[in-house]
């Protein structure tokens, strides 16, 4: 169950939170859907190399509230913040909605975002890079930023191969059927000239014990992943380390010399 379900869609309402929030009657439910899909394939169109982890999108009564959440704000705010009022006129076009407030949020950690890691994975394979050296590269830095565990799979013509084929590289550990799990999750392509190729990537953040804060837009410190279980090595030390021996005890003493 754990590897074929979504982990997001998974831990929906136990650690993380929905995307779009808003009330949908029978009569406009359809409506509100296909238009939140359409925003968010023109955001990623319209700003195809803005870093875009999320795109969280909120109605009230007569307002429309999207939060980009981005690893590069420069490039979507542009020069003193011309680029984001364009993009706000294009979605009143596209939405036919007078009143649309655009917010913009930084991911300081863009190594422990899974969205962000895949779509630099699949950037370095556009670019003829060995797609096994651009995962590596991903994994390390990525274990190097406090990730517990990250897994990446790709698959397709790998190196340009005749056959396609499926190879998966991890490291760390990634439970997914844990549910108090932080794990984020991010499906991305790569086209080549040799066709498109998928990459998978899942990153394990660490256990959240305690409640945490569903709101998708909800950032910072350590109440973005919630309380997690202490490192190992940020546990205490063995009661018999602080005793100053070993594992034999105070009073074994000095182990004898065997007879020459």
């Amino acid at each position: 169950m754990g590897q074929k379900t979504n982990p997001i869609g998974a831990r929906l309402g136990i650690i993380r939170g929905w995307e779009s929030n808003w009330y949908g009657n029978k009569r406009d439910y359809s409506s509100k859907l296909i238009e939140d899909n359409k925003i968010r394939t023109y955001l990623n169109a319209r700003i195809n190399k803005g870093g875009i982890s999320k795109i969280v999108i909120e109605r009230t009564l007569n307002k429309l509230i999207i939060t980009i959440h981005t690893s590069k704000p420069g490039i979507i705010i542009g020069k003193g913040g011309g680029e984001v009022d364009r993009i706000k006129e294009e979605l009143k076009k596209l939405t036919g909605k007078d009143d649309v407030q655009i917010n913009i949020l930084e991911i300081r950690r863009p190594e422990l975002d899974a969205m962000i890691v895949g779509d630099t994975i699949a950037r370095q394979i556009e670019n003829r890079i060995n797609y096994k050296r651009a995962i590596k590269m991903a994994i390390a830095s990525s274990l190097r930023m406090g990730a517990e565990g990250i897994k990446v799979k790709v698959s397709g013509r790998l190196g340009g191969s005749e056959i396609a084929r499926s190879e998966e590289i991890k490291q760390g550990r990634t439970p997914l059927h844990t549910l108090r799990m932080d794990i984020d999750y991010a499906n991305v392509f790569a086209l080549t000239v040799y066709g498109k190729i998928g990459i998978k990537v899942w990153i394990c953040k660490g256990e959240i014990l305690g409640k945490r804060d569903l709101n998708p837009n909800f950032v910072g410190g350590k109440t973005e992943t919630g309380e997690r279980r202490e490192r190992r090595e940020d546990r205490p030390e063995r009661r018999d380390d602080r005793r100053g021996g070993d594992r034999r005890g105070a009073a074994a003493g000095p182990r004898r010399e065997g007879r020459r």
